[in-house]
């Protein structure tokens, strides 16, 4: 039987740092859950707000006067190697999310996620745990083509230092392309996959209201799609990028503080 419980914080983001693909951790987290078969750790889910907690909710339900608090974001979801592959351990787990909070966080109306089209995720395992996929936009993340890091925009603040020098500017928020071909910088686009649980009837009624988010097929792996910028305001199309997700010259936050833990940690209960 898998059993949830809040765990703690460092527990959580060795976890997190030894089974995910991804080691940047979201910065806005509220709960730590950990998934536990016969008191051993085999899942962890975060919950919390991506970069703009307000306005996501309001994007999506603009009709409506929603509240950061009407909703919770899975920052994170990961396995134990011996469940990764495992479908359907995937689902029980957000079956069991669901109920922990339906019983502890009443107020809680939905339950968002973002499938990461960039790394070749489409949200299987949400169409499977009955999350209405409600569209997809395009997101952007650099990539040295060197070494393969991945370098979120968000991460990249000594980059954009070093750019605005080059450009001869006070400041800038996103690396030109003439910097970029200087670094060896890759801008890459591609398509993140939106997906809500509404977790009452009511949450339920107001979802169904919305006609835009009716009769939407849900992605495939024929719906990625990725682009490469070759000028300012060119880009062609590429096959999928391959991440070296272990390298962190360049992002502006590093997990350095994790590393040590996962090293001994068995993630076995006392």
């Amino acid at each position: 039987m898998l059993e949830i419980k809040e765990i703690d914080k460092n527990k959580a983001i060795s976890f997190v740092f030894k089974y995910h693909y991804s080691k940047i951790m979201p910065r806005l987290n509220k709960f730590y859950l950990g998934f536990f078969e016969d008191n051993v750790l085999k899942g962890v889910v975060t919950l919390g707000y991506g970069t703009q907690p307000l306005g996501t909710i309001k994007k999506i339900f603009p009709n409506h006067d929603y509240k950061t608090s009407d909703y919770l974001e899975i920052g994170k979801m990961c396995f134990s190697k011996d469940v990764n592959d495992n479908g359907a351990f995937g689902s029980q787990t957000i079956s069991v999310l669901v109920k922990w909070l339906k019983q502890n966080m009443p107020s809680v109306q939905f339950l968002y996620t973002l499938a990461d089209g960039i790394m070749g995720k489409v949200g299987y395992v949400y169409q499977a745990s009955s999350f209405r996929y409600i569209g997809s936009f395009w997101t952007s993340v650099y990539m040295d083509e060197n070494t393969k890091e991945k370098i979120h925009p968000r991460s990249a603040k000594q980059l954009c230092i070093e750019n605005a020098k080059f450009e001869n500017k006070t400041k800038i928020f996103w690396l030109t392309q003439r910097f970029c071909e200087h670094k060896g910088i890759a801008k890459i686009d591609g398509l993140m996959f939106r997906y809500i649980m509404p977790l009452n009837k009511k949450a339920r009624k107001v979802l169904d209201s919305y006609e835009e988010y009716k009769n939407i097929k849900n992605p495939k792996a024929d719906s990625l799609v990725f682009k490469k910028r070759v000028g300012s305001k060119s880009f062609i199309k590429i096959e999928q990028p391959q991440f070296n997700m272990n390298v962190f010259e360049n992002n502006y936050q590093k997990p350095t503080e994790v590393v040590s833990l996962f090293q001994e940690e068995d993630y076995g209960e006392e």
